[in-house]
């Protein structure tokens, strides 16, 4: 099969290229998937630079998330699955290629009101801010949510689930007054928005709040942000920490807070967990929120939000485009 490969393994945008690569087998509860399209996610920078430490046994081709066809069965897989079924799903790795093979339970099908370009660009968002709010933060209505890089598609998905689920106010953080009015503008966004580049977050916070500070924090920033996040959390607040794009040390900080104000602070790494839990997020995902996603052009409360489109040999490109961080949504490369 075709698949985009990188040269010597690892290295800069320029190493990306489309290659040959073995077809995959589906084995036991596997099902292959002729791919249409994949999303793109940051830990593929990572990847591709060699620093991301995959999970046992992922394929070493990039991408977690797919839409496509359903090519062939493995092993006592379901009778509910057939040749030719329109699914997406989330993979441990190898979703740049024409084939990829997922376990079963990682797959869904793809309603006739999405695109495949909509399909590829939600499992991966939609499940970690699933995490964020719900298995982590514990969103309860009438909570305060401050969600970071909320510009990116899984901060995009967390606002709209934290209004979805009854939050007070959700206040988003991005680096530019556009992004943040977008923000503000589409169906369940965020009620503030605060530009981290030219304004104190913990200071907005606490005005927005009257004092009482945000329930749930959902953080991929890190180092730049640990202090005033810690200072935004009320008593008993959740922060949950999904990247940490500044930094991962901080030097020095005072645990005092942490334990006056009984904060719990939990950390998430979606590829690298169980089957069994990933399985079982996406069943609870399904339930509470996936059917209810359109398309940014649909009418559904929540919606997945893609900025770009690309065509696979411009790989290159879609990766430059996301290095920049200047995108609003997710960016999907289509399999042609």
């Amino acid at each position: 099969m075709r698949a985009v490969l990188v040269k010597d393994g690892k290295g800069p945008i320029e190493n990306l290229y489309i290659g040959e690569a073995p077809t995959p087998v589906a084995g036991l509860h596997e099902i292959l998937v002729k791919v249409k399209a994949f999303g793109l996610n940051r830990m593929d920078i990572l990847q591709r630079n060699g620093v991301y430490p995959l999970p046992p046994g992922a394929p070493t081709i990039l991408g977690v998330e797919f839409s496509g066809t359903i090519a062939s069965l493995g092993e006592d897989v379901s009778s509910d699955w057939k040749v030719g079924d329109e699914v997406f799903g989330i993979a441990s790795g190898g979703a740049y290629a024409e084939y990829i093979v997922a376990v079963e339970s990682h797959l869904l099908r793809k309603p006739s009101s999405l695109s495949y370009v909509d399909a590829a660009s939600l499992l991966e968002v939609f499940l970690t801010a699933y995490q964020g709010i719900h298995y982590y933060g514990r969103i309860q209505p009438g909570d305060n949510v401050l969600v970071h890089a909320a510009a990116s598609g899984v901060g995009i998905a967390a606002i709209q689930m934290a209004r979805a689920s009854g939050a007070k106010n959700v206040i988003a953080t991005a680096s530019s007054t556009s992004k943040l009015d977008w923000l503000k503008s589409i169906t369940n966004g965020a009620t503030h928005g605060v530009n981290y580049k030219e304004q104190d977050f913990a200071a907005e916070v606490a005005t927005i709040t009257e004092g009482k500070g945000v329930d749930i924090v959902i953080d991929f920033v890190g180092t730049t942000h640990w202090e005033k996040n810690i200072q935004s959390l009320a008593v008993d607040g959740r922060m949950v920490i999904f990247a940490f794009l500044s930094g991962r040390i901080v030097p020095q900080f005072d645990i005092g807070p942490i334990l006056g104000k009984r904060l719990t602070i939990t950390g998430s790494m979606l590829r690298a967990r169980s089957k069994e839990y990933q399985a079982e997020l996406i069943k609870c995902a399904k339930r509470d929120y996936l059917g209810r996603v359109s398309g940014q052009d649909g009418n559904g409360e929540i919606k997945t939000y893609v900025h770009q489109v690309f065509d696979w040999k411009d790989i290159q490109e879609a990766h430059r485009v996301m290095e920049a961080n200047t995108n609003i949504g997710k960016l999907i490369v289509e399999v042609v």
